[in-house]
C-alpha cells in the first residue's frame, strides 16, 4: 500500500542521526548512510517503518542493533570489564576500563573523571588516575532504584598534551540476576490436565543463560526434573493435581540456587497442544477438564498475516481431541492457532513455527566464470525458481572478504529472519538466524521453544470479534504531498487560486484549487532533499490576506531500543580486526586523493558573540556582511522595494531590480530564506515580517554563491517567532516550506580491472561488492559481476531477494580468491 520509507540511524542515546526517504517501487527500495570520520564509535540502530505502520506501535517496525567502530580518526581505544556482587539488596558494580591508543600502547598514569549515567540519572561522579598498564578502576552502586539497570559511564580522559578525549562506554547491567519465567502451553495451566510447560531464563543483560531445575509441591517433594538446551530456553511435561501449588527450585551456572513460584493451575479449563517436530504434519490435540466433556462445538482456527489457513470445528464428546494438519497447508513463517469456546471466546492459543520449502524461491548459481585470481573477474549467473517454475523477482547481492568481515552467522538479520520471524514476535529475539542455519529435529525443537515461551498470547481477540480496530491516523502513502487549507477570518476560503513554486537548480510551478472546505492538495510530487517551496494562496477574486495552514505530519519518537541485549560494550575492541583492515583501505584511499575527509578544526572559545542577523541563511555566517539593516530600520516601510530604494549603500534600482552601481548589468541576487527569488517577489514579503537584511557586495563576501552572487547578494531573513514549525509565514497568503525529499542514493564503487590494465594500486576493499537491485526477468535467468579485491580470502556472496507473489530466497556462496 505504501510507496515511501522511512530509515533511520540512531544513537546510543537514543538520537536520530540520520533519515532517509526512499521511494518504494513494488515493495521494494534501496539506499545507504553516509558516514562521516568524525563519528564516534558505538551501537546504533537502523529502524525502518512506513508512515501507515505507525498505526500499530513501533514494537513490529524493522529495528536492528549494528556496530560502528572508528579507527581511523581515534585516538583513544577502550576495552570495560565488570564485575558484579551484592549487599543485601544492593548491587555493587566494579568497572575497570583499559585505555590504549591505536597501536596498543597503554595510557599509563593519566587522569580519567567520570559520570556513571543509569536510566538518564547520574548517580556517581569522580576522578581516577590509570595505572601503569592503562587500566582505570570505577565502582559504583545501584541500590534497585532503577528497573532498567542499564546505562553508561561517560569517561574523559587526558592526554599527555593536555587533551580531553571523551568516550561513552555502555552499562548493559548491574548484576549477574537471571529472571525465570514459566509459560503454559495455550496460556493456562489446567488441574489434571498433563500440559507443556515452557521455560525462558533471561540474564539481567537481555541474553538468555541455561539453568537446570525440579518442580516440587508444597511439601517440598520433588515432582520432576527440567533444563533448558539453548539460550535458557526449555520445556517441561507437567500435570498439575488438585487443589496443589508449586514451585521450581532452580540452579544457576554459579552454583547458586532460587525458588520461583509456577502459575497456579485453574481447576475448570480447556488446553491445547501442537507437536511440530514431524518434517511433514502438524499434531495437534485438544484437552478439556472433565467438567467440559458435555458435547459443546469448540472452533480452532489457525490464522497467518490477517489470513485463515485452517478452521475447524469438533463437539468436546470425550477428554482429547486429536487432528493431524499437513504442513503444506500451513503458510512459512509464525502461524497462530486459537481455540473458541461454544459461544466465541478464545480459551487458549499457541503460535508455531512452519518451515514450508515449497514457499521459498531456490537460486541455482552459474559460477564457471568465476575467476580464483586477485583482481580477477568473478562473472555469476543464476536461475530463480519457484516449485521448479522461472521467477520475476528482485535480488540484492552483497560480497566480502571473510577473512577481514567474520560472518556471525547464528546473529545475522537477513531476508528469512525479519519477514518471517522477528517482525512478527515481540520483544527481542536473540541469534535469529541460527533457527533456519539446519532443519534438523535439534533446532526444530529449539524454534518450538521460541514459540512456546516469547509468542506466547499475543491477540485481545475482544477487540477483533467486535470489530474495533486500532485508530488509522497516518494513511498509507502513495506519493510526496503537500497540501493544506486556506482560510480568511478563520473561514474557509472555497475555490481559492494556490500555487507552489520549487527551486533546485531549476524553478517549477504547479497551481490548483480549494475545493468547498478550503483544502487543497498537490500530490505525486517528486523531490530530493534540500528542496524549498513557496506556496502562495489567493481567494477566487486575488485577494491576498488569507492564511495557509500546512498539513504536516509529526515525526515519529524514537522508543527504548528493544534489541539492548545486543549492545556490544567494547566496539571497536569487537570490530578491531575489521577496523585495522579498512584503516590500510582508507590510507591507500587518501594516498590517492580519493577519500573525503572531516577537517576537524580547532576549538574556538567565543567570549563576545554579534549576530545582528538570527536565523540568517547567509553562507558566510550570520552577519558577515557588507552592509546590515534589521527590524527596527524597516519599521516604517509600507513595501519593501521602495523602502530600500537610496537606503542600500551603493545600489540603485531601476524598475524595482536592484543592481550594484559598479555593475549595472547584472542584477543582484535576491534570496529570502535561503531560497533564491526573483525580483518582483520584493513585494510580496511584509516588511514588518522582516528580521534582518545582509547586503553583500565585496568578493570576499560574494565568492561563496560562485556566478549567483556575481552581481552581489540581498539576503533577507524573515522572523521565526521562535517556533517549531517546519514552514514560515512571511507575508498574507505566502508560506515557504522545506519538506523532507528522496534521499538519492549512491552506487557502490566497484573498480574494474582488464587484461591490459597495467594497474599497480593496492585494492584492499573489505566489501568487494554490493548490488541491492538485480533483476531476475521472466524466464528467472539474472547476472551480476565484479572484480576480486588484491588480496587473497574467503570470499562470501549473499543473494536475496523477492518474487511478485511475495516468495523469499537467500542464498550464501564461499569462494577461494588465491
Amino acid at each position: 500500500m505504501s510507496k515511501i520509507l522511512y530509515v533511520e540511524l540512531i544513537n546510543e542515546k537514543d538520537s536520530l542521526k540520520k533519515l532517509l526517504k526512499l521511494p518504494l517501487m513494488a515493495g521494494i527500495s534501496w539506499g545507504d548512510f553516509k558516514l562521516t570520520d568524525s563519528l564516534s564509535e558505538g551501537n546504533y540502530r537502523i529502524r525502518a517503518y512506513t508512515n501507515y505502520m505507525r498505526n500499530f506501535g513501533t514494537e513490529f517496525f524493522f529495528d536492528k542493533t549494528i556496530k560502528i567502530g572508528n579507527s581511523w580518526a581515534n585516538k583513544v581505544f577502550t576495552k570495560t570489564t565488570y564485575n558484579f556482587s551484592k549487599d543485601n539488596a544492593t548491587d555493587k558494580v566494579a568497572a575497570t576500563i583499559h585505555f590504549e591508543d591505536k597501536n596498543g600502547i597503554a595510557y599509563s598514569e593519566n587522569e580519567v573523571s567520570y559520570d556513571v549515567q543509569l536510566d538518564y540519572r547520574s548517580i556517581a561522579k569522580g576522578k581516577v588516575k590509570t595505572d601503569l598498564q592503562g587500566n582505570a578502576a570505577i565502582n559504583f552502586t545501584n541500590n534497585q532504584s532503577f528497573q532498567n539497570k542499564s546505562g553508561k559511564i561517560i569517561a574523559t580522559l587526558t592526554l599527555p598534551n593536555k587533551e580531553k578525549v571523551t568516550k561513552s562506554i555502555p552499562i548493559t547491567s548491574t548484576s549477574n540476576d537471571v529472571d525465570v519465567q514459566f509459560f503454559p502451553e495455550g496460556g493456562t495451566l489446567v488441574e489434571l490436565l498433563p500440559q507443556r510447560i515452557g521455560i525462558k531464563a533471561t540474564a539481567s543483560n537481555g541474553h538468555g543463560e541455561n539453568i537446570e531445575g525440579t518442580i516440587v509441591d508444597e511439601n517440598g517433594t520433588a515432582i520432576t526434573t527440567f533444563s533448558t538446551t539453548y539460550l535458557g530456553m526449555g520445556n517441561v511435561v507437567f500435570n498439575a493435581q488438585a487443589g496443589k501449588s508449586y514451585s521450581a527450585k532452580v540452579k544457576f551456572k554459579d552454583g547458586s540456587e532460587k525458588t520461583f513460584k509456577l502459575p497456579l493451575a485453574a481447576k475448570s479449563g480447556y488446553a491445547i497442544s501442537l507437536n511440530t517436530t514431524d518434517t511433514s504434519n502438524v499434531v495437534l490435540r485438544i484437552m478439556a477438564s472433565a467438567d467440559l466433556i458435555n458435547n459443546n462445538e469448540l472452533k480452532i482456527i489457525a490464522q497467518s498475516g490477517g489470513n485463515v489457513y485452517y478452521a475447524s470445528k469438533a463437539k468436546m464428546d470425550k477428554q482429547v481431541l486429536q487432528a493431524v494438519i499437513p504442513k503444506s497447508k500451513l503458510p512459512s513463517g509464525i502461524v497462530q492457532f486459537t481455540l473458541f469456546s461454544n459461544d466465541n471466546q478464545p480459551v487458549a492459543e499457541r503460535l508455531i513455527f512452519n518451515k514450508h520449502q515449497s514457499e521459498l524461491i531456490n537460486v541455482s548459481l552459474g559460477t564457471s566464470g568465476v575467476s580464483a585470481q586477485r583482481k580477477g573477474k568473478a562473472a555469476f549467473t543464476f536461475d530463480a525458481t519457484n516449485q521448479s517454475k522461472p521467477v520475476l523477482g528482485s535480488f540484492s547481492v552483497s560480497v566480502t572478504n571473510a577473512n577481514k568481515v567474520a560472518p556471525d552467522e547464528d546473529n545475522e538479520t537477513n531476508i528469512l529472519t525479519s519477514l518471517l520471524l522477528t517482525s512478527d514476535l515481540a520483544g527481542y529475539v536473540e541469534k535469529p538466524n541460527h533457527y533456519f542455519l539446519d532443519d534438523d529435529l535439534k533446532t526444530r525443537k529449539e524454534l518450538d521453544n521460541l514459540m512456546l515461551t516469547q509468542g506466547w498470547r499475543r491477540f485481545i481477540w475482544k477487540n477483533i470479534i467486535n470489530n474495533v480496530g486500532p485508530n488509522i491516523t497516518y494513511k498509507p502513502e502513495e506519493s510526496i504531498t503537500i497540501s493544506g487549507t486556506v482560510t480568511k477570518g478563520n473561514k474557509p476560503v472555497p475555490n481559492g487560486k494556490v500555487m507552489l513554486m520549487a527551486t533546485k537548480g531549476t524553478l517549477y510551478i504547479l497551481d490548483t484549487v480549494t475545493n468547498a472546505e478550503g483544502k487543497f492538495v498537490f500530490d505525486n510530487l517528486s523531490f530530493t532533499d534540500s528542496t524549498k517551496f513557496v506556496v502562495q494562496a489567493r481567494t477566487k477574486t486575488d485577494r491576498k490576506f488569507v492564511e495557509i495552514n500546512l498539513d504536516v505530519v509529526p515525526g515519529q519518537i524514537v522508543t527504548k531500543n528493544k534489541n539492548s541485549a545486543d549492545i556490544d560494550v567494547n566496539v571497536n575492541n569487537t570490530l578491531m580486526k575489521y577496523i585495522k583492515e579498512s584503516d590500510n583501505y582508507f590510507n591507500e584511499m587518501t594516498r590517492l586523493g580519493l577519500m573525503e575527509r572531516t577537517i576537524k578544526l580547532d576549538e574556538v572559545t567565543i567570549t563576545e558573540k554579534k549576530n545582528p542577523a538570527k536565523n540568517s541563511s547567509n553562507l558566510n555566517g550570520a552577519g558577515r556582511a557588507d552592509f546590515i539593516m534589521t527590524a527596527a530600520d524597516l519599521s516604517t516601510c509600507v513595501t519593501l522595494s521602495q523602502c530600500l530604494q537610496g537606503r542600500l549603500p551603493g545600489v540603485i534600482f531601476r524598475g524595482n531590480i536592484p543592481y550594484l552601481m559598479r555593475s549595472q548589468n547584472t542584477p543582484i541576487q535576491i534570496i529570502l530564506d535561503g531560497m533564491p527569488v526573483e525580483a518582483d517577489f520584493l513585494d510580496n514579503i511584509v516588511p514588518t515580517d522582516v528580521e534582518s537584511i545582509e547586503l553583500l557586495k565585496n568578493i570576499g563576501n560574494t565568492a561563496i554563491y560562485g556566478s549567483q552572487g556575481s552581481g552581489g547578494v540581498i539576503i533577507i531573513t524573515t522572523k521565526r517567532g521562535g517556533g517549531t514549525s517546519s514552514y514560515d509565514r512571511y507575508a498574507p497568503g505566502i508560506v515557504t516550506f522545506n519538506p523532507r525529499g528522496f534521499s538519492v542514493g549512491r552506487e557502490f564503487y566497484s573498480p574494474k580491472y582488464d587484461a591490459a590494465s597495467t594497474s599497480s594500486r593496492a585494492d584492499l576493499r573489505t566489501t568487494i561488492y554490493w548490488n541491492p537491485q538485480v533483476v531476475a526477468n521472466n524466464d528467472g535467468k539474472a547476472k551480476f559481476e565484479f572484480y576480486n579485491a588484491d588480496e587473497p580470502g574467503t570470499y562470501r556472496v549473499v543473494i536475496e531477494g523477492i518474487d511478485a507473489f511475495g516468495h523469499l530466497a537467500r542464498k550464501v556462496y564461499t569462494y577461494e580468491v588465491k
